[in-house]
């Protein structure tokens, strides 16, 4: 069955970095599967971050992150990143990567598996 399980999060100081990586199982990236980054702080709705299509295309679905974040995948294993620089407090969150077939949406509900999420913690 489909499976994705985030990893990477953890407290990170104001203008740091860090890597989130999403390992997929159940299906290949290179199938017809959108692979989207959500992320939900407390109080608040789930929202996009970023998406990257079966093409490998990244769109980005909130304008917060450009210039800050970028995502990739590496086939070979089948795994999705997330790459998150210059991270302000307001980044502050549980971070979600999630799979869709088609094309990349902002939409959550279109999106069918979702990992169980990864925080992302603001030490200052």
């Amino acid at each position: 069955q489909v499976q994705l399980v985030e990893s990477g999060g953890g407290l990170v100081q104001p203008g740091g970095s860090l890597r989130l990586s999403c390992a997929a199982s159940g299906f290949n990236l290179e199938d017809d599967y959108s692979i989207g980054w959500f992320r939900q702080a407390p109080g608040r709705e789930r929202e996009g971050v970023l998406c990257i299509s079966s093409s490998g295309g990244g769109t980005f679905l909130t304008d917060s992150v450009k210039g800050r974040f970028t995502t990739s995948r590496d086939n070979s294993k089948n795994t999705l990143y997330l790459e998150m620089n210059n991270l302000k407090p307001e980044d502050t969150a549980v971070y979600y990567c999630a799979a869709k077939r088609g094309r990349c949406s902002r939409v959550v509900t279109f999106y069918s598996y979702w990992g169980q999420g990864t925080q992302v913690t603001d030490s200052s």
